[in-house]
């Protein structure tokens, strides 16, 4: 069946997801180096635990702080020209990255490369609520999250390949130029796209009260799924963006070369589980439909698989443990359909804005949970705890705060509001 009018076909819509992912793949290479050059940054600096998390979770608060205002831009200027103003402040992150020598200015760095990339996911899916066709919206945000996916294994075995010949400053100076090369793409080459379809308008009548975060913060579903989403999702990224490597050599006592070998098994194999959700989701999940699963279902399926793994990864030792990361990148993807649901909950006006608020306490927490992961091991060894024990206790404190999430998820009995069909 051909897509209706108001919807993007052909060379045209492939130019705009190719334009996104590109953002997008470069904003989560930037999220996840640091696991990967976290020896490194080590060693030159001496560092400790905590200044490591704190150092990695300054792109977390700065993405955060943020998402409120990016979701006006998004909803008033449209995502191509708020991406690309955006980008511009990464390409600048970086190279301050690359020039420092001291941990304040790695950290003013790492901030405004938070703040740069802010809009990559969030414009994106904005564009695609408004382009394409309500069914297609989990499998677009799925093969975007496969870009970021392929963007963080960009930055295991490759940057690890490149640090002795150009050192993670040339690495960060080279991604500072790519940044500038796609923010031209997003400005110059996403302007048919707006202009075969200008930016919805809400119709509004005198007198209405007007619409913004506080019916979106004050609505029940979306209170629903930010409880499962933030807490849930945000541990996640906290582990795949930073702690991952640090489990791996110091509990599973791999060299550094093996653990980004690992590190790249972990997230290819997320990859796989995002082109699977690609091309189950559009098939099997309802959207208002009827004879599908639930998304709620899904959702809470999943969200148990993803805590049985790092429950398992916790108690299990021996020399193939590392195998169970593998599986918790599989199942992992499924938390994506909470932005989804989010995102076709709203009407068309006040998308950017939803997305802009859900993304905003996932990043939250992911600062939290990168940042607090550090200060509770440290915590642990100050008690007389190994490393080894005090990573695994934290690792349990992740898997109860997430257990809670999902019965509260589980308990929360609000739908949708059904604004997914109209704008």
């Amino acid at each position: 069946m051909s897509a209706p009018p108001n919807y993007l076909t052909g060379a045209l819509a492939i130019r705009v997801f190719v334009c996104f992912a590109a953002g997008y793949l470069l904003s989560y290479a930037f999220r996840s180096i640091n696991a990967v050059i976290a020896p490194a940054l080590l060693a030159d600096l001496n560092l400790s635990n905590s200044d490591l998390g704190l150092l990695s979770a300054a792109y977390f608060i700065t993405f955060a702080a943020l998402q409120l205002p990016m979701g006006i831009w998004l909803d008033k200027y449209g995502s191509r020209r708020t991406e690309a103003a955006l980008l511009v402040f990464a390409a600048a992150g970086a190279a301050v990255f690359a020039a420092s020598t001291s941990l304040a200015g790695l950290w003013v760095g790492r901030a405004l490369i938070g703040v740069g990339v802010s809009a990559c996911l969030m414009a994106a899916l904005t564009a695609f609520r408004q382009w394409y066709a309500l069914e297609r919206q989990a499998q677009l945000a799925s093969w975007m999250l496969f870009a970021g996916t392929a963007g963080a294994l960009s930055a295991t075995v490759p940057v690890t390949l490149m640090i002795p010949h150009i050192g993670w400053r040339g690495i960060f100076g080279l991604m500072a130029g790519l940044i500038l090369l796609v923010a031209a793409a997003v400005f110059f080459l996403l302007k048919p796209a707006e202009r075969q379809i200008p930016r919805p308008q809400r119709a509004t009548q005198p007198g209405a009260p007007p619409q913004g975060y506080r019916e979106i913060f004050g609505n029940a579903y979306f209170q629903r799924m930010v409880v499962l989403g933030s807490v849930c999702m945000g541990i996640f990224v906290a582990l795949q963006t930073l702690w991952v490597g640090p489990w791996l050599t110091t509990v599973q006592g791999l060299d550094p070369t093996r653990a980004s070998e690992v590190l790249f098994g972990f997230n290819l194999a997320l990859m796989a589980g995002y082109l699977a959700l690609a091309w189950w989701a559009p098939r099997l999940i309802a959207q208002g439909g009827r004879g599908r699963w639930p998304a709620t279902t899904v959702l809470t399926v999943g969200t148990s698989g993803t805590l049985l793994t790092q429950a398992l990864i916790v108690m299990v030792n021996g020399e193939y443990a590392w195998l169970l990361w593998m599986v918790l990148a599989i199942f992992a993807p499924i938390l994506s359909l909470v932005h989804t649901q989010v995102s076709i909950s709203f009407p068309q006006h006040l998308v950017g804005r939803a997305n802009s608020a859900y993304n905003m306490t996932v990043f939250l927490f992911a600062f939290i949970a990168q940042w607090g992961i550090g200060i509770v091991i440290d915590g642990f060894r100050l008690m007389g705890l190994s490393h080894i024990d005090a990573m695994r206790a934290t690792l349990a404190i992740c898997v109860v705060l997430q257990l809670a999430a999902l019965i509260a998820f589980a308990m929360h009995r609000s739908r949708a509001p059904g604004a997914a069909v109209s704008s």
